[in-house]
């Protein structure tokens, strides 16, 4: 009896020692390599399996297809192929859960979420597992994982997309300091951007951005970038760098934000039009020009990229009014290049405007 009983144990204990796979969803720890390669092929006695990707961050843009470089191989070269799974999936930028891309095992795949119909895994060279990711959004920006398992086996390595952009500060109509966590992401989106990330922050301070006003971040930590201290700014004392607030509630806690807009496909430019006109005619005017008018995301894009620069004020599509100065000249605002601001004007006064036109 006491031997049937550890007869029907064996099997138990060993089910639970090994990850379970059933086609897709497999576990992504890291086992011991003393044990078979569960392809018939014997234990890897001392071979090793190596994933590279690229050490170099990639650059990309809104609409653009990139490739994600993804290849393995084994230390020694094993004489014949073996049949591997391979995994991507999306790091997470504010600690919410990992975010699953693309898995395949041989010819079948399956994507994830928002990637359904935009990726694939490219296999055009032997041992060549990566990432072919089409029509970039603007969320696609960030890290991401290829792993590569061969039964319990696993390697893995990293490869960084960013999407080139600007980082631009942002309040609403209601004024300084009135957006909780998720009224500022909705915020960004409304503008054509995202919350930028403290990278995308910390890039934008070294290029010169300086701004006093606290503003959320993707990961909810609140910061503003100071390039000139100043008293009203943390004091004179204080270096320059990125200031942080720490991470805030993302109710109750109220800022305002730091978008991210990347290049795009289209054009930003200054309606000509025979005379200035209110909102309700701005929106109109674009639309019969074959355009829509533009977000405020888009016309810092298309001075950022673009090298759009005029002295005229014009209408946007949040409400206010801007205008875009690549080189500064007298009557056109600070010595320094930016995209000027007149706020939120009553909507019946008389602008000009800018519109988006798709190409």
């Amino acid at each position: 009896m006491g031997l049937l009983f550890l007869v029907l144990l064996l099997p138990l204990s060993c089910i639970l020692g090994l990850p379970f796979y059933n086609g897709f969803y497999y576990s992504s720890g890291r086992h011991s390599r003393t044990l078979g390669d569960g392809h018939g092929e014997g234990p890897f006695a001392g071979v090793k399996l190596m994933v590279e990707t690229t050490e170099e961050s990639l650059f990309s843009h809104l609409g653009a297809s990139v490739t994600l470089p993804c290849h393995y191989r084994y230390e020694p070269a094993l004489a014949s192929p073996r049949r591997v799974r391979v995994k991507w999936w999306k790091l997470p930028e504010d600690g919410s859960p990992e975010q699953d891309v693309l898995v395949a095992i041989g010819q079948r795949h399956r994507s994830f979420g928002n990637y359904q119909g935009r990726v694939q895994l490219r296999q055009g060279k032997q041992q060549e597992v990566s990432l072919e990711l089409r029509d970039l959004r603007l969320e696609d920006s960030g890290r991401y994982r290829c792993e590569v398992i061969d039964g319990l086996e696993d390697e893995s390595g990293l490869v960084e997309l960013e999407l080139r952009g600007v980082v631009f500060p942002y309040q609403p109509r209601e004024g300084r300091y009135q957006l909780n966590f998720h009224e500022a992401q909705k915020a960004c989106q409304e503008q054509g951007a995202v919350m930028a990330s403290f990278e995308q922050l910390f890039r934008a301070w070294e290029e010169g951005l300086d701004w006093c006003n606290a503003g959320w971040l993707q990961d909810a930590s609140v910061q503003y970038p100071i390039a000139l201290p100043r008293q009203p700014c943390g004091g004179l004392s204080l270096a320059p760098g990125v200031r942080s607030y720490g991470q805030r509630h993302h109710r109750l806690h109220r800022y305002d934000v730091f978008c991210f807009a990347t290049v795009f496909k289209g054009r930003v430019y200054y309606l000509e039009h025979p005379e200035k006109l209110t909102l309700l005619e701005a929106r109109e005017a674009c639309q019969e020009d074959g355009a829509r008018i533009s977000t405020v995301g888009q016309l810092f894009a298309a001075w950022k990229f673009r090298g759009l620069d005029r002295c005229d004020a014009g209408w946007l599509a949040d409400g206010s009014a801007r205008y875009p100065i690549v080189h500064p000249r007298p009557n056109c605002g600070p010595p320094e290049p930016g995209v000027r601001t007149f706020g939120f004007p009553d909507p019946h006064t008389r602008y000009g405007v800018y519109c988006y036109r798709q190409r």
